[in-house]
């Protein structure tokens, strides 16, 4: 048994935050699943890579610029059929799970970050282009990205909540998926065919404080290191809170799901701390941990499996107060790197945009 089947076992997806023709021609995307990969994750960042190195697009490519399309749409001509292709791997996770694993996540365009109109027909668009049950459409945790997510789910389509990094955010997009649940059962609609994942992005998060530690004095280095952990942990037991109690119990008698927690940008980007700072200790039921290559082979070469999720919640609690009495406040620091997020996904788009030209 795989390290990833064993943490299948444990209640929590791995996915592959990766997708290139070169995985799927090859058959590289097929040998993950069937060592226990669970999902796919994409956004502009990694397209833009993809396309820009890769040689199994360049045909296609090439035939697209002959057509009078414009950049925007030779690149959902290029990728959503290896959308498609993935979600056609993913098929038999989806339907033996019932729903609940299997996906793989396609973004709107960044340029509708602070467009909430624009971001559900964007949506609407995509998944019916797509046409795949196991299709995640991705928006971006902005309060325009709220009022769309709110919106998408009204419609029964699944969605990725990307770009959360504080726990104001965890707050809002569950507030957010629970409203278009409520909306969607008010209607007549089965909220059991939906699925959403919040995807709270963590090595960043270090990355920041860390910064903001560093002046402060040696006291404050205990603390380096430490809050991407403690966020996700005490995210996770708001969630055992918010779908675990009274307050979900009615939607959840009518079928509808609760809004998995998914660790992401779990890429260790410093090297002083281990390669698996954002898997090992973040192991729990109902979680997703999106993956990019280098983390992925880390966790299949050495990685251990084991129920952590729920551990040291007081260690985390204090971590929080211990910031806030070194003056940062973290609220504060998941705006700047929402905002920061946001500018590096269009600028990524931006530049995928170009290749179309």
């Amino acid at each position: 048994m795989t390290t990833l089947l064993e943490i299948r076992q444990l209640g929590q997806q791995i996915w592959l935050d990766n997708l290139t023709r070169t995985l799927l021609a090859e058959g590289g995307l097929q040998t993950l699943v069937n060592d226990g990969v669970c999902g796919v994750t994409t956004n502009p960042a990694i397209f833009q890579k993809a396309i820009a190195g890769g040689r199994y697009y360049e045909d296609d490519l090439a035939r697209l610029k002959t057509q009078p399309l414009t950049a925007e749409a030779r690149y959902e001509a290029l990728v959503i059929p290896d959308v498609q292709r993935a979600c056609e791997i993913l098929a038999p996770v989806w339907a033996a799970s019932g729903g609940s694993a299997g996906y793989v996540s396609l973004e709107v365009s960044p340029a509708l970050a602070h467009d909430a109109a624009g971001t559900v027909r964007a949506g609407l668009r995509l998944h019916r282009a797509v046409g795949k049950e196991n299709l995640l459409i991705k928006v971006p945790a902005t309060p325009a990205g709220l009022e769309a997510i709110s919106q998408l789910i009204a419609a029964s389509i699944s969605v990725n909540v990307t770009l959360m990094f504080s726990l104001a955010h965890v707050d809002a997009v569950a507030e957010a998926y629970l409203s278009g649940l409520r909306s969607l059962v008010a209607a007549g609609g089965d909220p059991g065919r939906v699925f959403s994942v919040a995807s709270l992005f963590l090595s960043r998060v270090d990355t920041l404080v860390d910064k903001a530690l560093q002046p402060k004095g040696p006291d404050c280095k205990l603390l380096e290191g430490k809050t991407a952990v403690a966020l996700a942990r005490l995210a996770y037991q708001r969630y055992h809170e918010r779908f675990g109690g009274a307050g979900f119990s009615d939607l959840q008698r009518q079928g509808a799901r609760p809004q998995f927690m998914l660790w992401a940008s779990t890429g260790t980007k410093n090297p002083a701390y281990s390669d698996l700072l954002y898997v090992e200790p973040l192991i729990g039921p109902d979680t997703v941990n999106t993956l990019p290559d280098a983390t992925l082979t880390a966790l299949l070469d050495h990685g251990q499996a084991a129920n952590t999720l729920d551990l040291e919640v007081d260690a985390a609690q204090a971590q929080f107060v211990a910031l806030a009495e070194a003056g940062i406040n973290l609220t504060e620091a998941g705006e700047s790197l929402q905002a920061d997020g946001l500018a590096q996904f269009a600028q990524a788009f931006d530049q995928l945009l170009a290749l179309m030209k």
